[in-house]
């Protein structure tokens, strides 16, 4: 695909959690295929403001917008607002999530609940909120990003495993739900990607990946474009990994 196809022109697309790494990169390659774009934070509100401006610079429209994505009330607010300016809806991309490693016994209730709230419930939000409006077009489409863990099993961040296989499967729950709306629903999980971060996983650092390279931020975004463009109209309800071949379903 042309990255000069601007495929969703005319588009208006929510990302969460699109500050930095993935998250950018979606940002960046929607607006670069013609969608307006809502860059969403919970508080780097600076790095959202340099993708916002990114994509700008490249001549495309964003609106930064700042929401506790576990918080209803914002959640609601991030949505009226891309209404409210842009008048339509038709793209989520539903991002943001917490990822920290700790063995079962160092998991406090609290660390459960708010890992699991910054991926599943979040998304869960995202989703009731922006599903009156994604149908409205012709071209409404969700795209969960899952993760490598939710379905290998990766010990010592038991949350996230569990969040993140969650995602999973909200996505087949809602496709088959939305589907007679003409709306797909479907997952990326990325494996390990070459991003900013304190630390590389455990399961990365053990286990070489086939290909040989970490994958980029642009790869899984280049996916989450397909999954929004008019190619992949039949295609729903599906989990696309995205590892160079570290988990082989």
């Amino acid at each position: 695909m042309s990255e000069n196809a601007r495929e969703l022109d005319g588009a208006v697309a929510i990302v969460t959690g699109s500050a930095r790494n993935i998250g950018r990169a979606i940002a960046t390659q929607l607006a670069a295929a013609g969608a307006t774009v809502v860059v969403n934070a919970k508080s780097s509100r600076e790095a959202a403001e340099e993708t916002a401006g990114a994509i700008e610079a490249s001549g495309g429209r964003a609106l930064v917008h700042m929401a506790d994505l576990t918080d209803p009330d914002q959640v609601d607010a991030m949505v009226a607002a891309a209404i409210e300016r842009f008048g339509r809806l038709d793209i989520l991309v539903n991002n943001a999530a917490l990822r920290r490693n700790a063995p079962i016994t160092e998991i406090s209730y609290d660390d459960w609940r708010e890992i699991v709230a910054s991926i599943l419930d979040a998304a869960f939000l995202c989703c009731r909120a922006a599903v009156p409006h994604l149908g409205r077009h012709g071209q409404g489409a969700i795209v969960n990003i899952g993760g490598v863990a939710g379905h290998a099993g990766v010990g010592g961040r038991t949350h996230v495993v569990a969040a993140k296989a969650g995602i999973a499967g909200l996505t087949k729950g809602l496709a088959d739900e939305l589907a007679p709306h003409g709306i797909t629903v479907n997952c990326v999980a990325p494996g390990y990607i070459a991003t900013v971060r304190d630390h590389v996983p455990p399961h990365f650092q053990t286990r070489p990946v086939p290909l040989g390279r970490p994958g980029q931020p642009d790869e899984i975004a280049a996916m989450v474009r397909h999954l929004c463009g008019p190619g992949a109209r039949y295609v729903t309800g599906q989990v696309i990994h995205v590892n160079g071949g570290w988990y082989m379903p």
